[in-house]
Protein backbone atom coordinates (compact mmCIF):
# COMPACT_ATOMS: atom_id res chain seq x y z
CA UNK A 1 0.00 0.00 0.00
CA UNK A 2 2.78 2.22 0.86
CA UNK A 3 4.68 1.70 -2.53
CA UNK A 4 1.09 2.21 -4.09
CA UNK A 5 0.71 5.84 -2.21
CA UNK A 6 4.87 6.38 -3.03
CA UNK A 7 4.46 6.13 -6.64
CA UNK A 8 0.68 8.23 -7.05
CA UNK A 9 2.89 10.77 -5.50
CA UNK A 10 5.38 10.76 -7.84
CA UNK A 11 2.89 10.31 -10.46
CA UNK A 12 0.64 13.31 -10.44
CA UNK A 13 2.95 15.99 -10.17
CA UNK A 14 3.46 15.02 -13.79
CA UNK A 15 -0.23 14.62 -14.71
CA UNK A 16 -0.94 18.09 -12.98
CA UNK A 17 1.45 19.47 -15.11
CA UNK A 18 1.34 17.51 -18.44
CA UNK A 19 -1.65 20.37 -19.68
CA UNK A 20 0.79 22.97 -19.21
CA UNK A 21 3.74 21.74 -21.80
CA UNK A 22 3.64 24.02 -24.38
CA UNK A 23 6.70 22.35 -26.12
CA UNK A 24 4.88 21.71 -29.74
CA UNK A 25 4.27 25.96 -29.52
CA UNK A 26 7.61 26.65 -28.83
CA UNK A 27 8.75 24.34 -31.48
CA UNK A 28 6.04 25.57 -33.93
CA UNK A 29 6.91 29.35 -33.62
CA UNK A 30 10.76 29.48 -32.91
CA UNK A 31 10.06 30.37 -29.22
CA UNK A 32 13.37 30.09 -27.25
CA UNK A 33 13.75 31.27 -23.38
CA UNK A 34 14.68 34.75 -23.05
CA UNK A 35 12.07 35.72 -25.62
CA UNK A 36 8.99 37.72 -24.89
CA UNK A 37 5.73 35.11 -23.83
CA UNK A 38 3.73 33.91 -26.51
CA UNK A 39 0.84 36.94 -25.79
CA UNK A 40 3.42 38.98 -28.03
CA UNK A 41 3.15 36.86 -31.09
CA UNK A 42 -0.48 37.16 -31.53
CA UNK A 43 -1.92 39.59 -33.72
CA UNK A 44 -5.23 41.15 -32.12
CA UNK A 45 -6.65 42.05 -35.10
CA UNK A 46 -10.21 40.63 -36.27
CA UNK A 47 -8.62 38.59 -39.17
CA UNK A 48 -6.84 36.75 -36.93
CA UNK A 49 -9.31 36.17 -33.65
CA UNK A 50 -12.63 34.32 -32.93
CA UNK A 51 -15.57 36.49 -34.56
CA UNK A 52 -16.59 37.81 -31.80
CA UNK A 53 -13.28 38.96 -30.86
CA UNK A 54 -13.43 42.41 -32.85
CA UNK A 55 -16.76 42.43 -35.00
CA UNK A 56 -17.91 45.84 -37.03
CA UNK A 57 -20.37 47.13 -34.62
CA UNK A 58 -23.58 47.45 -35.40
CA UNK A 59 -24.88 50.25 -38.04
CA UNK A 60 -26.96 52.69 -36.47
CA UNK A 61 -29.74 54.59 -38.19
CA UNK A 62 -29.97 57.98 -36.52
CA UNK A 63 -32.68 57.52 -34.27
CA UNK A 64 -33.07 56.65 -30.47
CA UNK A 65 -36.10 54.35 -30.62
CA UNK A 66 -38.48 54.62 -27.81
CA UNK A 67 -38.68 52.11 -25.08
CA UNK A 68 -36.97 49.54 -23.18
CA UNK A 69 -36.19 45.71 -24.42
CA UNK A 70 -33.99 42.71 -23.89
CA UNK A 71 -32.86 40.44 -27.06
CA UNK A 72 -31.62 37.20 -26.79
CA UNK A 73 -30.36 35.40 -29.93
CA UNK A 74 -28.28 32.46 -31.35
CA UNK A 75 -25.92 32.90 -33.36
CA UNK A 76 -23.70 30.55 -35.87
CA UNK A 77 -21.01 31.55 -37.57
CA UNK A 78 -19.61 29.49 -40.34
CA UNK A 79 -15.92 29.27 -41.54
CA UNK A 80 -13.73 27.07 -42.93
CA UNK A 81 -11.70 25.45 -39.68
CA UNK A 82 -13.19 27.57 -37.28
CA UNK A 83 -17.05 26.56 -36.86
CA UNK A 84 -18.63 28.40 -33.82
CA UNK A 85 -21.63 29.14 -32.28
CA UNK A 86 -22.77 31.32 -29.51
CA UNK A 87 -25.47 32.90 -27.17
CA UNK A 88 -26.19 36.70 -27.16
CA UNK A 89 -28.08 39.12 -25.26
CA UNK A 90 -28.87 42.65 -24.51
CA UNK A 91 -30.34 45.54 -22.89
CA UNK A 92 -32.05 48.13 -24.04
CA UNK A 93 -33.43 51.48 -22.62
CA UNK A 94 -34.71 54.65 -23.41
CA UNK A 95 -35.54 57.78 -21.11
CA UNK A 96 -35.78 61.72 -21.38
CA UNK A 97 -38.48 61.60 -23.84
CA UNK A 98 -36.22 58.92 -26.25
CA UNK A 99 -33.58 61.72 -25.66
CA UNK A 100 -30.81 59.21 -24.57
CA UNK A 101 -30.78 55.63 -24.28
CA UNK A 102 -27.98 52.94 -22.72
CA UNK A 103 -27.26 49.23 -24.05
CA UNK A 104 -25.95 46.40 -22.40
CA UNK A 105 -25.00 43.74 -24.97
CA UNK A 106 -22.30 40.70 -25.25
CA UNK A 107 -21.85 36.78 -25.45
CA UNK A 108 -23.19 34.81 -22.79
CA UNK A 109 -21.88 31.80 -23.97
CA UNK A 110 -19.40 30.53 -27.20
CA UNK A 111 -18.43 27.21 -28.54
CA UNK A 112 -15.55 27.20 -30.99
CA UNK A 113 -13.72 24.20 -32.65
CA UNK A 114 -10.67 25.19 -34.76
CA UNK A 115 -9.12 23.24 -37.08
CA UNK A 116 -5.01 22.71 -36.78
CA UNK A 117 -4.28 25.05 -39.47
CA UNK A 118 -6.30 27.40 -38.42
CA UNK A 119 -5.11 27.74 -35.42
CA UNK A 120 -1.47 27.38 -36.08
CA UNK A 121 -1.99 30.52 -38.80
CA UNK A 122 -3.33 32.75 -36.07
CA UNK A 123 -0.31 31.57 -32.85
CA UNK A 124 -3.44 30.05 -31.08
CA UNK A 125 -1.42 29.01 -27.49
CA UNK A 126 -4.54 26.67 -26.99
CA UNK A 127 -3.60 23.03 -27.98
CA UNK A 128 -7.24 21.39 -28.45
CA UNK A 129 -8.05 24.44 -30.39
CA UNK A 130 -11.60 23.59 -29.12
CA UNK A 131 -13.66 24.70 -26.03
CA UNK A 132 -16.70 26.82 -24.47
CA UNK A 133 -15.66 30.58 -23.11
CA UNK A 134 -17.43 34.09 -22.44
CA UNK A 135 -17.40 37.44 -24.40
CA UNK A 136 -16.58 40.50 -23.74
CA UNK A 137 -19.36 43.23 -22.24
CA UNK A 138 -20.38 46.01 -24.37
CA UNK A 139 -21.96 49.11 -23.47
CA UNK A 140 -23.17 52.18 -24.89
CA UNK A 141 -24.58 55.23 -24.80
CA UNK A 142 -27.21 57.10 -27.24
CA UNK A 143 -27.83 60.57 -27.64
CA UNK A 144 -30.36 62.33 -29.85
CA UNK A 145 -29.11 65.55 -31.86
CA UNK A 146 -31.53 66.44 -34.23
CA UNK A 147 -34.53 64.97 -35.31
CA UNK A 148 -37.63 65.91 -37.13
CA UNK A 149 -35.87 68.79 -38.51
CA UNK A 150 -35.38 69.38 -42.37
CA UNK A 151 -31.46 68.14 -41.48
CA UNK A 152 -31.22 64.16 -41.52
CA UNK A 153 -31.97 62.82 -38.07
CA UNK A 154 -28.52 62.47 -36.26
CA UNK A 155 -27.33 60.40 -33.30
CA UNK A 156 -24.70 60.26 -31.73
CA UNK A 157 -23.12 56.95 -30.08
CA UNK A 158 -20.41 56.57 -27.86
CA UNK A 159 -19.34 52.77 -26.79
CA UNK A 160 -16.46 50.92 -24.22
CA UNK A 161 -15.93 47.01 -24.97
CA UNK A 162 -14.70 45.63 -21.21
CA UNK A 163 -12.04 43.17 -21.03
CA UNK A 164 -13.93 40.17 -19.67
CA UNK A 165 -14.25 38.01 -22.53
CA UNK A 166 -11.80 34.96 -22.13
CA UNK A 167 -9.25 32.53 -24.27
CA UNK A 168 -6.79 34.75 -25.22
CA UNK A 169 -4.21 31.35 -25.52
CA UNK A 170 -7.08 30.44 -28.18
CA UNK A 171 -7.53 33.84 -30.03
CA UNK A 172 -10.81 33.69 -29.24
CA UNK A 173 -10.68 36.93 -27.30
CA UNK A 174 -8.41 40.22 -26.82
CA UNK A 175 -8.53 40.81 -22.93
CA UNK A 176 -7.71 44.01 -23.55
CA UNK A 177 -10.08 47.12 -23.67
CA UNK A 178 -11.67 49.48 -26.69
CA UNK A 179 -14.19 51.88 -27.15
CA UNK A 180 -16.13 53.56 -30.28
CA UNK A 181 -18.18 56.66 -30.74
CA UNK A 182 -19.92 57.63 -34.14
CA UNK A 183 -22.57 59.67 -35.74
CA UNK A 184 -25.42 58.41 -37.56
CA UNK A 185 -27.90 59.71 -39.89
CA UNK A 186 -31.21 59.28 -41.26
CA UNK A 187 -34.12 60.49 -43.33
CA UNK A 188 -37.85 59.01 -43.87
CA UNK A 189 -39.31 58.89 -46.37
CA UNK A 190 -43.44 57.92 -45.98
CA UNK A 191 -45.52 56.69 -48.96
CA UNK A 192 -49.16 58.41 -49.47
CA UNK A 193 -51.03 56.00 -47.66
CA UNK A 194 -48.77 55.73 -45.04
CA UNK A 195 -47.98 52.10 -45.32
CA UNK A 196 -44.64 52.20 -46.31
CA UNK A 197 -41.67 53.56 -45.62
CA UNK A 198 -37.88 54.06 -46.89
CA UNK A 199 -35.19 55.10 -44.57
CA UNK A 200 -31.85 55.75 -46.04
CA UNK A 201 -29.22 55.55 -43.16
CA UNK A 202 -25.39 55.98 -42.90
CA UNK A 203 -22.57 56.31 -40.50
CA UNK A 204 -19.09 57.61 -39.40
CA UNK A 205 -17.19 57.57 -35.87
CA UNK A 206 -13.95 56.13 -34.71
CA UNK A 207 -12.76 52.83 -33.43
CA UNK A 208 -9.36 52.58 -31.04
CA UNK A 209 -8.66 48.58 -29.36
CA UNK A 210 -5.22 47.89 -27.32
CA UNK A 211 -3.31 45.76 -28.57
CA UNK A 212 0.13 43.94 -28.07
CA UNK A 213 2.62 46.26 -29.81
CA UNK A 214 5.41 47.92 -27.16
CA UNK A 215 5.86 50.91 -29.67
CA UNK A 216 2.10 51.76 -30.49
CA UNK A 217 0.20 49.80 -27.91
CA UNK A 218 -3.44 50.75 -29.47
CA UNK A 219 -5.02 50.41 -33.35
CA UNK A 220 -6.89 53.24 -34.47
CA UNK A 221 -9.68 52.75 -37.19
CA UNK A 222 -12.24 54.93 -38.99
CA UNK A 223 -15.85 53.23 -38.63
CA UNK A 224 -18.10 53.97 -41.36
CA UNK A 225 -21.57 52.12 -42.11
CA UNK A 226 -24.68 52.86 -45.26
CA UNK A 227 -28.13 51.20 -45.99
CA UNK A 228 -31.16 51.27 -46.44
CA UNK A 229 -34.29 50.42 -44.68
CA UNK A 230 -37.96 49.53 -45.85
CA UNK A 231 -41.17 48.89 -43.24
CA UNK A 232 -44.39 47.83 -44.37
CA UNK A 233 -46.89 46.95 -41.91
CA UNK A 234 -45.20 44.62 -39.31
CA UNK A 235 -42.34 44.09 -41.63
CA UNK A 236 -38.70 45.31 -41.24
CA UNK A 237 -36.10 44.75 -44.09
CA UNK A 238 -32.38 46.37 -44.02
CA UNK A 239 -29.35 45.80 -45.84
CA UNK A 240 -26.08 47.76 -45.01
CA UNK A 241 -22.45 47.67 -45.49
CA UNK A 242 -20.14 48.46 -42.51
CA UNK A 243 -16.33 48.41 -41.37
CA UNK A 244 -13.82 50.01 -39.73
CA UNK A 245 -10.42 50.49 -41.47
CA UNK A 246 -6.86 50.37 -39.37
CA UNK A 247 -3.74 51.66 -39.61
CA UNK A 248 -1.72 48.37 -39.07
CA UNK A 249 -2.10 46.77 -41.90
CA UNK A 250 -2.60 43.49 -40.45
CA UNK A 251 -5.83 42.13 -40.79
CA UNK A 252 -7.51 45.51 -39.33
CA UNK A 253 -9.99 46.26 -41.98
CA UNK A 254 -13.30 44.29 -42.03
CA UNK A 255 -15.87 44.42 -44.11
CA UNK A 256 -19.37 42.74 -43.60
CA UNK A 257 -22.81 43.11 -45.48
CA UNK A 258 -25.54 42.55 -43.49
CA UNK A 259 -29.02 41.55 -44.05
CA UNK A 260 -31.75 42.34 -41.50
CA UNK A 261 -35.55 41.29 -41.08
CA UNK A 262 -37.89 41.83 -38.24
CA UNK A 263 -41.26 40.99 -37.52
CA UNK A 264 -43.20 42.87 -34.63
CA UNK A 265 -46.19 41.41 -32.65
CA UNK A 266 -47.36 43.07 -29.55
CA UNK A 267 -44.80 42.55 -27.23
CA UNK A 268 -41.90 41.40 -28.62
CA UNK A 269 -40.70 40.73 -32.20
CA UNK A 270 -38.61 38.10 -34.12
CA UNK A 271 -35.10 39.05 -35.77
CA UNK A 272 -33.15 37.34 -38.72
CA UNK A 273 -29.80 38.42 -39.43
CA UNK A 274 -27.25 37.35 -42.59
CA UNK A 275 -23.71 39.17 -41.84
CA UNK A 276 -21.35 38.21 -45.32
CA UNK A 277 -17.87 38.89 -44.15
CA UNK A 278 -16.27 40.51 -47.78
CA UNK A 279 -12.69 41.44 -45.86
CA UNK A 280 -10.41 40.68 -43.02
CA UNK A 281 -13.80 38.79 -41.37
CA UNK A 282 -14.10 35.73 -43.29
CA UNK A 283 -17.42 34.39 -41.46
CA UNK A 284 -21.02 34.04 -42.83
CA UNK A 285 -23.36 34.24 -39.94
CA UNK A 286 -26.78 33.64 -39.27
CA UNK A 287 -28.10 35.52 -36.48
CA UNK A 288 -31.80 34.49 -34.79
CA UNK A 289 -32.79 36.40 -32.02
CA UNK A 290 -36.42 37.38 -29.63
CA UNK A 291 -36.67 41.10 -28.56
CA UNK A 292 -38.75 41.21 -25.92
CA UNK A 293 -40.47 44.81 -25.10
CA UNK A 294 -40.35 45.62 -21.43
CA UNK A 295 -43.71 47.11 -19.67
CA UNK A 296 -42.95 50.90 -18.44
Amino acid sequence: MKKIILLLLCIIPFLSSSGEDFTWWNILHGWKPGMPGWQSFLHISPGYMGPNALPVPEVKKGIVEAGSNVEFGLDLHFMKGDPTQDLFAKYYRSFADNKIAIEFYGVLAEHFAMSTAIRDERLAHNFEGKGFTNGDLYFSTLIQIIKGKKFPDTMFRMACRTASGNQLEGARYTDCPGYFFDLSFSKEYISDNKKFSFLPFASSGFYSWQINDEVNQQNDAIMYGIGGEVKCSRWTLSNSLSGYSGYKKLRDKPMVYTIDLNHSYKNHAIRLQYLHGLRDWNYRTIKLSLIVNLKK
